[in-house]
């Protein structure tokens, strides 16, 4: 039987008091690949900051990498999130610091203190993503697919078994996009992570085809399938 990594059982999602999905029941396994399609507005963020414990879960089940999410607090969230990766679209990197330094602030943050082993694992995750040798450029240099690549790299730190990527190639060219995509794939079978990535790039989806979810009407529709047109 296939590990579950996360599950959510009849539970409703709300900003505020606002209900934004309802009746949601989602299970991810051991190294899945999903993607969570949907309009913009239609809820798909909302799910995602479920599932890192940004939005508290008020009403149903819902488990993550073992953590039950209606037990999260703010003292419970950072141990959740060192089990998690989180894959941006806009990259989020640090611009006062080179790549290095910008994965050995994540490294100390989650609780790594050893130099000797953080600097290894940098040197491992920047290898898995193509950029061994460009530990010492500032973000700044790079082109976008190398900070997203960067971005990818610092998901991996903590050696994750979930990484949830919001929009990845929402500000890459098609052939960039296409790069990260493979890349994410090879993550996902070579260290046995699940991967749920939002997008809205429909070109990707038809070219990379996966399971899907979508999110419409309030609601999330599992095993969804698309019209590309």
């Amino acid at each position: 039987m296939a590990e579950v990594i996360a599950e959510l059982k009849n539970v409703n999602i709300y900003q505020s008091n606002t209900l934004i999905l309802g009746n949601v029941n989602v299970t991810l396994n051991k190294a899945e690949f999903v993607y969570l399609v949907g309009k913009t507005g239609t809820g798909k963020s909302s799910l995602l900051k479920t599932l890192y414990g940004d939005l508290p879960l008020k009403e149903g089940e819902g488990t993550v990498v073992g953590f039950n999410l209606r037990e999260m607090n703010w003292k419970k969230v950072p141990y959740l999130r060192r089990n998690l990766g989180v894959i941006f679209q806009d990259f989020q990197l640090l611009t006062d610091r080179n790549v290095s330094d910008n994965l050995k602030f994540v490294l100390k943050a989650t609780g790594w203190k050893h130099e000797k082993l953080m600097n290894e694992k940098i040197s491992d995750v920047l290898d898995k993503v193509g950029l061994k040798s460009k530990g010492f450029k500032m973000p700044f240099e790079m082109s976008g697919g190398e900070q997203q690549r960067v971005d990818i790299a610092r998901a991996l730190l903590n050696s994750p078994k979930l990484i949830l990527a919001d929009e990845p190639t929402g500000n890459l060219d098609p052939e960039t996009a296409d790069e990260i995509m493979q890349l994410l794939f090879q993550i996902s079978k070579d260290y046995g992570t699940t991967v749920i990535m939002a997008t809205h790039d429909y070109r990707v989806v038809s070219k990379f085809p996966a399971k899907m979810l979508r999110t419409e009407r309030g609601r999330v529709i599992d095993n969804a399938t698309i019209s590309i047109g």
